[in-house]
């Protein structure tokens, strides 16, 4: 499996965001699924889904803390890494 994400520790939160398909995240249900797929991956980490909508306008779902902090950055300060889990 390849994942592209980020670990990221920020105000002493370390959590993870996984940037997935607009498919995953427009509805609950995949939204959910996802996350627990992810889960092992990244172990007693809040972990934050990212889509992109067709103008590049990312779209996060997870903790609200953490989501309004992504808000405000731009997604090029994302530390983007292509993890490969096997």
């Amino acid at each position: 499996m390849t994942i592209h994400g980020a670990v990221i520790i920020e105000q002493g939160v370390t959590f993870a965001i996984v940037a997935v398909k607009p498919e995953v995240t427009r509805y609950t249900v995949r939204l959910t699924a996802a996350r627990q797929e992810l889960a092992p991956f990244f172990p007693n980490m809040p972990i934050i889904l990212m889509s992109q909508s067709a103008d590049g306008t990312p779209h996060y779902y997870g903790r609200k803390d953490i989501v309004d902090f992504l808000k405000t950055i731009r997604i090029e300060q994302i530390p983007w890494k292509t993890y490969h889990f096997y």
